[in-house]
């Protein structure tokens, strides 16, 4: 602890010895929370400032290959930035994996989530799932599902949304009354934030890697690296993570 403790120190110690500077951040709807606190904590220490924007990772993408100036990109899985990189969009050999994502089924009503066999009970008439072709959290649903082998019967409920933010509101405004959601979403310091909730055992999906990657217009930014080593290293990004419910990065 006292390493990490250090490690902070000489990070806010080492930021006031370089130029100030901007960076454009592109960051994946399910780290919209962790990065709201994470954000004037690495301005405080840096004097940088940040442009954060959140969003669905495939419609980043589009962005990015249209030209959008973002520097960094925050993604909710591990294919898009290598794929950024490949198609020479963002720069070799800076993409690591930031966060592995945890996927929970949840509903904001009390009780009424126990495990997978709740969403067959006649009071869940709407089941929030994320586009599994378009999100990573959705296609760990659909995993999920397949593996207890009640996809085919659920199917006829669900309400799709093309991003985990997305699908998330269905669930929070009771359009659905529940969902496959991040469990980022609903938790906060290691607790559930209401309602009710089946947190998914790991082995009944893929890994949800989230990876990070800095892109071709923050390849000079200095600012862009500085970031990128504060979510990768700092302990604030690590306490973060945890109390938000990420597993870490190896």
């Amino acid at each position: 602890m006292k390493k990490l403790m250090l490690g902070s120190v000489l990070f806010a110690a080492l930021a006031g010895f370089v130029h100030a500077g901007q960076v454009s951040v592109a960051v994946a709807s399910n780290f919209t929370a962790p990065m709201k606190e994470l954000a004037p904590v690495y301005e405080k220490a840096t004097g940088d400032k940040l442009e954060v924007s959140f969003g669905a990772t495939g419609a980043f993408y589009a962005q990015i290959k249209n030209g959008a100036p973002y520097d960094v990109l925050l993604a909710a899985n591990a294919g898009t930035p290598a794929k950024a990189i490949k198609e020479g969009l963002a720069v070799e050999g800076t993409s690591f994996t930031y966060a592995m994502g945890k996927l929970i089924l949840w509903s904001p009503k009390e009780g009424l989530i126990k495990n997978i066999d709740s969403l067959k009970s006649d009071d869940v008439k709407k089941i929030a799932v994320a586009d599994a072709k378009l999100a990573p959290y959705g296609e760990a649903a659909v995993q999920t599902m397949e593996a207890k082998g009640v996809f085919k019967a659920l199917e006829p409920k669900f309400v799709i949304g093309n991003n985990i933010g997305k699908t998330f509101q269905f669930v929070k405004s009771e359009n659905a009354q529940a969902g496959f959601v991040a469990k980022s979403q609903v938790f906060k310091n290691g607790k559930l934030v209401g309602g009710s909730a089946w947190e998914i055992p790991a082995d009944l999906y893929k890994p949800i890697r989230q990876d990070a990657v800095l892109l071709n217009p923050g390849k000079d930014n200095e600012a862009a690296k500085r970031f990128l080593d504060f979510i990768r290293n700092s302990p604030e990004a690590t306490k973060v993570r945890e109390a938000y419910g990420y597993g870490q990065p190896n």
